[in-house]
């Protein structure tokens, strides 16, 4: 028996015992977000179960009141459906009788009236033929004359004419709306009974129409109970009002309460026979004040709210004394693994220079653990045995206040006997009440940094000797300032240490770099309003200058350099290249003897043409002149014969002399002068000179120029004397050949052309002789390198640096047909200049 009771005692335990082992089990985090939770969830739930008993009540009254309301509006609309019945039957005997002709107009008419006057809902009883003709009518007194169907008219077309139209089609009584709104001559909502006549074939003849007022058939079928009880209206199938009252919906917050209060019950249902265009619906009205109007209801809320608002702050004063005991353990957490994770050493003395306190990093620096540091007293364990009396003296200082605020350099000894280099700074050590509780010093490792110290203070005296050793000027000076940052030994040795020639370098510099970019003559910083930022990766500026005060030609490279402060400054580098302007000097001057020595060879290469040419003139004026004498000493001259032979002698003198003048036009030695010149005139010159070679070889020279060519910005001689040299070579290499009359042919063919996305003037020589060899195309324009066994190999490389100075480029190439070799083409081209 009592093994029963103690196995029943522990089977409803269980599920607590459960519980409890579950509880200790989960996390004190969890345990902390479920003891968080209680109290909310206590609110809750006790607002939650006094909201459901009311809710409860409520909705069993109203479901109550809706069963009521229910009843009664089925027991109303039965009450008015019969009325309407009734209605219908009388109307429809009166149509039988009209369609029997039983009756005429004027007894229509009394039957009509006895039946407006006996049944106030009634508003008008009308007889229509079957062309909408109105025959007879009879209305209420109180119906306004524009509201009566009068006599001898014709229906209007709207929902009269419809619903008429509708009982013609149907043959069978229909029941319609006339609407206020859609019909402007109606002023009250109207409801209409078509009821069709026949004739005596059946056919239709027009409809007696019955009018109801709606707020007739309200008053008079709606029992009067039901009306005094609920507010009922008539609507149509849109839930439109036709007549009745309605109860208004409550708005803004108080309908919430309402709703939840007291609801406006209403029920709904259509009118028979009429149908669903009319729907007969009853709300209740409020006759008892709600729960929200219960003194029971307001106790209970007050008692309420002040219970949980109770609840409520013992779970905020609680949370709070959690989040504190949280935000404590953290911030302690916290603290203690900022130590931790410090790799500054730090170390806390009492006011009699003990040790209290050392974080890891410190430990971990000297080797010594927290346990034999904590307690020490000086002279401490890490002090190097050579220097405790300079360190005693120290903690002297640091106990009394005479410390640094930029710390001091020491040395410290690890466990292992190691010395490194640390900085310490001390800092008094206040506690919470703002007394003064001991020297808190921080360590740091500064063997490292010293080492780097080091080597850059090494690189940097490495560097300052390759700058003074160099063979050129450097200086850097700020902008907009007489200092010199730096020179060194060479512009020190030139201009002294001074800030007078960095700025005269950079006059004479960006003087002449304004004349070559024809910039404007206002002095204006380039750099102004730019970011210093990024300026050390400026281009540089290459000028050369000449500066009298040494007699030197100097190449002068400037850019812009963030420096050391972060001032925007300029370096200046200047190189003595004075005697590389001495090396091309000379060499223009050689190359220029050059030229001139390629002309007189050419010229005397082409000796005997000139001769031939000369002579033939020459000849001819011998030839004048002795037969002038002749004729003269036999006196048998006329003066007319005369005038002739001498203008004859004349011209061949001219003749004579504008070939010594071109001959020695080409071989003068002259300047370099390049200018815009017309191609025609360059072309003209040179072929003149050069079929006296072709004569001579009996070659043809034929030329072809483009039309409208641009002028070219070159020295029109070293152009002819390129042209002479390649025509007299094509002539020479078809006479080598010893081509057939019949092709000794040289053309000269001058064309525009795109090379290389620009535009160039091309010159092509065009000969028939024998070609070069493939082997030696590449090589013909190397010095002393020539195809022709008398050839001294000059000619084809001076006219390609001429071409090359102009910047150009000249090639060579041989003309085949099939595989044999029919010509050779040499060809220039020259860029077209343009501003």
């Amino acid at each position: 028996m009592e093994l029963n009771k103690a196995t029943s005692v522990v089977r409803k335990l269980g599920p607590w015992v459960w519980w409890l082992t579950w509880w200790r089990s989960q996390s004190p985090n969890r345990q902390d977000r479920f003891a968080n939770l209680a109290p909310v969830a206590a609110v809750v739930l006790f607002l939650a179960a006094i909201a459901s008993a009311f809710w409860y009540l409520r909705v069993e009254e109203t479901e109550r009141e809706q069963e009521a309301i229910k009843r009664d509006v089925e027991y109303a609309q039965q009450r008015l459906r019969l009325r309407l019945l009734e209605r219908q039957e009388q109307v429809m005997r009166l149509a039988r009788d009209v369609s029997n002709k039983e009756i005429r107009t004027e007894q229509f008419l009394l039957r009509a009236e006895a039946l407006v006057q006996q049944y106030p809902e009634f508003l008008s009883l009308t007889w229509i033929d079957d062309r909408r003709r109105i025959l007879a009518n009879q209305s209420v007194s109180s119906l306004s004359p524009n509201q009566q169907l009068r006599t001898g008219l014709v229906l209007k077309i709207g929902e009269t004419e419809s619903h008429f139209s509708l009982a013609r089609d149907l043959m069978q009584p229909i029941y319609g709306q006339l609407d206020k709104e859609a019909d402007p001559d109606t002023s009250m909502s109207v409801l209409q009974l078509h009821t069709p006549l026949t004739n005596d074939q059946g056919l239709f003849s027009g409809v007696v129409l019955a009018e109801y007022s709606m707020e007739g058939l309200l008053r008079y079928g709606i029992p009067t109970e039901v009306l005094a009880k609920y507010a009922v209206a008539l609507q149509d199938g849109n839930g439109r009002l036709l007549a009745g009252q309605s109860i208004p919906e409550r708005v803004a917050l108080w309908s919430l309460w309402s709703e939840i209060d007291q609801p406006n019950n209403g029920y709904q249902v259509p009118v028979s026979p009429v149908g669903n265009d009319l729907i007969l619906r009853a709300q209740a009205w409020r006759t008892s004040q709600g729960l929200v109007g219960s003194g029971l209801f307001w106790l209970v809320s007050v008692l309420s709210v002040m219970t949980a608002w109770m609840l409520i702050g013992n779970w905020r004063h609680t949370r709070r004394r959690l989040q504190a005991q949280k935000a404590l353990v953290a911030e302690t957490n916290f603290r203690r693994a900022m130590e931790n994770s410090m790799v500054t050493g730090m170390r806390a003395l009492d006011l009699r220079g003990r040790i209290t306190y050392v974080n890891p990093a410190f430990c971990q620096m000297t080797g010594w653990s927290e346990a034999d540091l904590v307690g020490a007293v000086a002279p401490f364990p890490y002090w190097p045995d050579q220097d405790r009396e300079l360190l005693m003296r120290r903690l002297e200082e640091e106990i009394s206040g005479q410390h640094s605020a930029g710390g001091f350099q020491v040395r410290v000894k690890r466990k292992n006997g190691q010395l490194f280099d640390a900085r310490m700074y001390v800092s008094p050590l206040i506690d919470a009440s703002g007394q003064q509780t001991g020297w808190m010093t921080s360590m740091t490792d500064i063997t490292e940094p010293n080492r780097i110290r080091d080597q850059l203070a090494s690189a940097h005296e490495r560097f300052t000797i390759v700058l003074e050793a160099l063979d050129a000027s450097v200086s850097v000076a700020p902008l907009g300032s007489q200092e010199l940052l730096f020179a060194n030994k060479l512009y020190r040795l030139w201009f002294e240490q001074n800030t007078e020639g960095h700025l005269r370098l950079v006059e004479q510099a960006g003087a002449s770099d304004a004349v070559e970019r024809a910039k404007a003559a206002n002095d204006v910083d380039e750099m102004m309003g730019l970011p210093t930022l990024g300026m050390s990766v400026a281009k540089s500026e290459n000028s050369e200058i000449f500066v009298p005060e040494l007699g030197k030609w100097l190449e002068v490279r400037s850019r812009y350099i963030n420096w050391a402060d972060g001032r925007l400054a300029q370096m200046v580098i200047a190189s003595d290249i004075t005697p590389r302007r001495q090396a091309e000097e000379l060499a223009a001057q050689q190359a220029e003897r050059a030229q001139t020595a390629s002309r007189l060879i050419t010229m005397g290469e082409m000796a005997s043409s000139v001769a031939h040419e000369l002579n033939q003139p020459l000849t001819a004026i011998s030839n004048y002149c002795s037969g002038m004498i002749s004729r003269i000493q036999s006196k048998q001259v006329k003066e007319e014969d005369l005038l002739l032979a001498l203008e004859k002698t004349a011209r061949q003198a001219h003749r004579a002399g504008q070939i010594i003048l071109r001959i020695r036009s080409f071989v003068k030695r002259s300047e370099p002068n390049r200018t815009l010149s017309d191609v025609s005139s360059m072309v003209s010159e040179s072929l003149e000179l050069a079929e006296i070679e072709m004569r001579r070889r009996r070659v043809r020279l034929s030329h072809y120029i483009a039309a409208r060519l641009p002028q070219l910005l070159v020295d029109p001689l070293l152009i002819e004397q390129v042209l002479i040299n390649l025509m007299k070579n094509a002539a020479e290499s078809i006479d080598n050949a010893q081509r057939p009359p019949d092709q000794r042919q040289v053309e000269l063919r001058i064309v525009p052309k795109q090379i290389e996305h620009q535009s160039v003037v091309e010159f092509s020589v065009i000969d028939t002789g024998k070609g070069l060899p493939p082997e030696d195309i590449e090589r013909v324009y190397e010095a002393f390198f020539s195809t022709k066994v008398e050839g001294m190999g000059i000619g084809l490389n001076l006219c390609r640096s001429i071409v090359e100075s102009h910047q150009g480029r000249i090639t060579a190439e041989n003309l085949y047909n099939a595989d044999e070799v029919m010509g050779c083409r040499f060809s220039f081209w020259i860029p077209v200049e343009t501003a």
